[in-house]
This record gives structure tokens, C-alpha cells and sequence, in this order.
């Protein structure tokens, strides 16, 4: 048997609980609010992270434009013409006058 092939029943493994853990994490996140370009967003962000992360935030505009074009350069998939839409979607779902929703992780010095 070749060095090689004893490795592959434990990348497949590593691939299936990714898999499991990943499909449960998407499972359990927050849905996003309705929107034109929700499910773009929901697509491109929650390849990395799950909707948690995006529904604590509280940003203006500005803000939400840095953020949007920092996680481009990570890696997020937008589509340049989808961007501008993106930031105006998440700008008006989750501005910086808007309270957290219920059960949100509360942030530094902030109190539930």
C-alpha cells in the first residue's frame, strides 16, 4: 500500500466533520433581514463567518463601505456591481441608531 493512500481516509473524515459543522453553524445563524440582495449577502459572507458576526453590527454607511470592500480583499465573492447594493442593504438593516436585536452578543462595556 502506498504512503499516500493511508492518509485519505482521515482527509475524508476532516472533509465530512468540516462539512457537519459548517452545515450546522449556517443552521443555527441568524436569518438576515429581507432585502433585494439579501441572499447575495447571505452567500458571500457566510462562507466565512455565519450571520452572527454581520447582525451585532451597528455601522454607518461609511463604516459598512470599509468593511465590504476589506472582506473583498479577503476573499469575499462580489460582484462589482453588486457592491454598491451590498453596503446600501446592510446600511439600512443594520445602522448605528438601530438597537441590537434580542440576544445578540452585547459588545465591550455594553450590558444586555
Amino acid at each position: 500500500m502506498c504512503s499516500r493512500n493511508r492518509f485519505r481516509p482521515r482527509a475524508w473524515a476532516s472533509a465530512v466533520v468540516w462539512l457537519a459543522c459548517s452545515t450546522l453553524l449556517q443552521a443555527q445563524s441568524p436569518e438576515l433581514p429581507t432585502g433585494p440582495v439579501q441572499a447575495k449577502v447571505r452567500t458571500a459572507c457566510t462562507e466565512c463567518h455565519d450571520s452572527h458576526i454581520i447582525v451585532q453590527q451597528r455601522l454607518s454607511n461609511k463604516a459598512w463601505s470599509r468593511e465590504v470592500d476589506k472582506m473583498i480583499k479577503w476573499g469575499a465573492v462580489v460582484d462589482s456591481v453588486d457592491r454598491n447594493a451590498f453596503i446600501d442593504y446592510l446600511s439600512v438593516s443594520f445602522p448605528p441608531d438601530k438597537a441590537p436585536e434580542p440576544g445578540e452578543r452585547a459588545g465591550p462595556g455594553k450590558k444586555k
